[in-house]
């Protein structure tokens, strides 16, 4: 008799790595500064949760991972709320800050969407729509760095 042992992949929740009035606290700064509702930001805000997750644990890869203007929104509004954004920092990159150094001009290379699947592959559900709205357009990321 054989046995076949199913392996269960559970979907990483992002809200999982900010606390809840953190959580609050960005999705009112995006709907503060942005034409976004509250649906909206949080879905940008998850998205890039789980890409700096993302780019956190795959760092030092070489993977030249970055994410679409849309999303970046969301990145962008969580590093100006620097306290925040460095505690977010140390206590999911073991105390290292992850820097934001994005080139001035955007590549057309296909990253936001190889991004797109790497996070998928890292374990978090993807917004699809937030990722191929920028797939054209792609990111600010340089050739050969972490970017993020």
């Amino acid at each position: 008799m054989t046995t076949t042992t199913t392996r269960r992949t559970e979907v990483r929740d992002p809200r999982s790595f900010v606390s809840p009035e953190v959580w609050d606290r960005e999705i009112k700064l995006l709907v503060r500064d942005n034409p976004f509702d509250t649906v909206t930001a949080e879905r940008i805000f998850g998205q890039a949760i789980a890409y700096l997750i993302t780019a956190m644990e795959k760092w030092g890869q070489g993977l030249e991972i970055g994410c679409g203007y849309l999303v970046d929104m969301g990145v962008h509004a969580f590093i100006l709320d620097t306290r925040n954004y460095a505690d977010f920092c140390a206590r999911n990159f073991d105390g290292w800050f992850l820097h934001h150094v994005p080139e001035i001009e955007r590549k057309n290379d296909g990253t936001v969407m190889r991004t797109a699947q790497l996070i998928e592959s890292n374990g978090f559900a993807i917004d699809w729509p937030l990722w191929e709205k920028d797939a054209l357009q792609c990111s600010p990321c340089a050739p050969g760095s972490n970017c993020h």
